[in-house]
Parts: structure tokens; sequence; C-alpha cells
């Protein structure tokens, strides 16, 4: 079947895909974002592991400083030359698909390899958290910035870990086993990792200031 038309009908409404350069996840869970063929992303560096799991990628993203062992010049993608140097690779994909028009991105291989990476991933993922809807998903959790009130059903047990980046300022939330009500969190002060939905229901967070991360993870 002729998939551009669907793409046409389906345009941007569907959250872009990110592939950035760290540690691969399953399959399944690439294939199950892939779903709606969004418009992939791949950040320079790892095109040549993306290509080769056979995933149809739109944009190649990236300074192009790695040496590729293959030349892609005969591929059906768009390069997207962005040569400065302020921005990770990762941002001047969240700057490129603001321009396009995208209201939300999923991200995956963001975490893993190298820790530097990984940290700076997150600072990306709250600095353009604001402007656009970003989840970074891996095979243990799935990550994301808070809006400054947020409510979602979660089974009983489900693992919940809040983040915050820097810090968020009176954060609150009902429906957790350990519920907060704290004037700050800060990042090496106090977190709330390894919480948990208390029963099958509603959670409730919020916050008012500064940067909350959510983490639903599974082992």
């Amino acid at each position: 079947p002729n998939m551009s038309s669907h793409h046409i009908i389906r345009d941007k409404q569907e959250p872009a895909l990110i592939i950035a350069n760290g540690e691969a996840c399953s399959l399944d869970l690439v294939e199950q974002l892939l779903e709606w063929s969004p418009t992939v992303v791949v950040l320079d560096g790892a095109l040549e592991r993306v290509i080769s799991l056979g995933i149809k990628v739109d944009v190649w993203l990236g300074d192009f400083d790695h040496s590729q062992s293959a030349d892609y010049s005969d591929y059906p993608l768009k390069k997207v030359h962005t040569p400065d140097q302020n921005l990770t690779d990762l941002e001047k994909a969240f700057e490129y698909l603001l321009e396009e028009g995208y209201p939300a991105v999923n991200v995956v291989w963001a975490s893993g390899k190298r820790m530097d990476h990984t940290l700076n991933n997150f600072h990306s993922m709250v600095r353009y958290g604001r402007r656009m809807k970003i989840v970074f998903f891996d095979d243990y959790s799935t990550s994301y910035l808070l809006p400054p009130s947020f409510e979602k059903w979660y089974p009983a047990g489900t693992p919940l870990s809040l983040m915050p980046y820097g810090e968020a300022n009176e954060v609150k939330s009902s429906g957790l086993v350990y519920d907060l009500n704290h004037p700050v969190l800060k990042l090496g002060t106090q977190t709330s990792s390894s919480n948990e939905a208390r029963e099958d229901g509603i959670v409730k967070i919020s916050y008012e200031g500064g940067a909350l991360i959510l983490m639903e993870c599974h082992d």
C-alpha cells in the first residue's frame, strides 16, 4: 500500500521519533513507537545501527563528524547539517522538529552508554520540555517532564520515581505510597525515587516552579 497518503492525513498529529546514539533498546519497543509511521529523526553516529535494523529513516541530523563506514548519499533521507557547537545533536533535533511544527516527540537510545550524554539528554529534555511534549523511552523506564499539574491512572504498585532536575518547589501528590508535600525537592538533597502507586487509580502530582521529571519504571 502507498504509505505517503497515510502520512499526509496524520501529518504532525503523531509524535515524531528521535533515535539518539546511546544504548539500543528492544526492537519490540522501537516497533511499538514506529506503529503510526512517525517522522524518524536519527542523530549523527547512530545511522548505521538504525539502518542495519531495517528502520526507514526520514531525517539524519548532526554535524557529521563521525566517520561513517558507508556512504548514504543514495539513501532516500533528508540530511540536515547542524554544525552549531552550542547545542547537542539532541537539542538540534528538538529545534528542527519545533520549526517543523511538531507538538510532541518520543526519544529512544537517549540513555546508557556514555553517562555524560545521558545526563545531558535529561538536561535537554528539561530545557525543551515546556515547548513540546518530550518522552524518553528505554527498556526499563518512560521519562518525561511533568506539567505544573498532572493526573494519570496507574495500576497499584506501578514504580514511579519523581526526580527534580535542579529543584522543584511546592511538590504535592496524592495516590502514591509515599505522598509528597514538600516545599522543595532538590537534586543532590532530596528526590522521591522508587515510590509507587498506592492502589489502582489516579495519581495526582503538582508543583510550582523548577523542573520535575516523572519516571514510570518496570524491571
